[in-house]
This record gives C-alpha cells, structure tokens and sequence, in this order.
C-alpha cells in the first residue's frame, strides 16, 4: 500500500511515518504505530500504540477528541484531554483545549493549555518483601 514493503512477520517500527494530509478529514478513533503526521482534521481519539510512537501535529491540524499516545509534537489545535506518557513538546502555535498529563514537558512561548496541567510520575516497580522477611522482622507485641 503506498508503495510500502510489507512484512507480515514484522511489527510497524518508528521509521513508517503516516501522513494525514490538509484538506482530509478522519472521523472516528485512529490507532497508530510509529509516526503519525497530521495536517488535516481528526474528529475522534488518536491512540499511539508502542513505546515508540510519535504524533506530530502541525500548525495547520486539528484534533476534536482525545490524544494518548508516548510522545507528541503539537503546534496546533486541539479540543479534548491530552495524555503523554513519555515526552511532550508544545511549539509556539500549539493551543490545548482541555486537560494535559505530561512526563516530561517542553513548551514554547506562545503556546496555551486551557484546562489543567499535571505531570504523571514514571510508573516505577514496587518491590514487597518477601514473606520470609516480613515475618523475620516482626515486633513481638
């Protein structure tokens, strides 16, 4: 498709890049790998599946609905909750509508979020003791 070579033994990697060109319009949910372009409009929730999948939204897109993906670039419109869990840069065009969760955040002057901002810590593994330990260090009462 596209001119695309295709593997079916191969997940998508972050080298394919999807192109949503000005003038096209998705209505309805978009899941992606890799990186995802988007110029036109997407009226719908915008999924990045994969540690590695990059949304790039330009000056000139618009997303109706909710983002979550691992990393973004926006610099342009979006009306809806914004959920980054690895990295997100905000460039100067860039205004958010809604509520951001963030790792870690680069924001230009010039750019505006209009809802809350709060930043998601890493998920870090919690690690219990084992039961031999916990009965071992028990107080007696």
């Amino acid at each position: 498709m596209l001119n695309r070579k295709r593997n079916d033994n191969h997940v998508s990697s972050s080298h394919e890049t999807s192109l949503i060109a000005r003038g096209t319009t998705v209505r309805g949910d978009l899941r992606f790998n890799g990186a995802l372009h988007l110029d036109g409009q997407i009226e719908g929730t915008v999924i990045g599946e994969g540690e590695n999948a990059v949304f790039t939204l330009s000056e000139h897109g618009r997303v109706t609905g909710e983002i979550h993906v691992p990393q973004a670039v926006i610099n342009g419109h979006v009306t809806g909750d914004v959920h980054v869990s690895v990295r997100l840069e905000l460039a100067p065009q860039a205004r958010i509508d809604g509520d951001l969760r963030y790792h870690t955040l680069e924001m230009a002057a010039g750019a505006q979020v209009n809802g809350r901002i709060s930043r998601q810590a890493a998920e870090e593994a919690l690690e219990l003791p084992s039961p031999d330990h916990a009965i071992d260090e028990a107080v007696p009462a």
